[in-house]
């Protein structure tokens, strides 16, 4: 599955603790078209170059993938 256009869901439920990005906060890097502004760059997180988008996590909308996601961080607290 392909990353949808203008979602950022991922940069806005998870956490990401390189970036000290707790979840449900959006990413200092998600840009106003939501998009990462670091993608490709070398000082991207590897947390954010391993997360595939999947059919499961981000469902068939936007609002769709934020509730999938914000589960999908819930339920992968330790």
């Amino acid at each position: 599955m392909e990353c949808r256009q203008g979602c950022g869901a991922c940069c806005i439920a998870l956490s990401i603790s390189s970036l000290n990005k707790p979840a449900g906060v959006t990413c200092d890097h998600l840009t106003a078209e939501m998009r990462c502004a670091i993608f490709n760059q070398p000082e991207r997180p590897q947390v954010c170059d391993a997360f595939q988008a999947l059919q499961e996590h981000c469902g068939e909308s936007r609002s769709q993938a934020l509730i999938l996601l914000t589960q999908l961080e819930a339920d992968t607290l330790p």
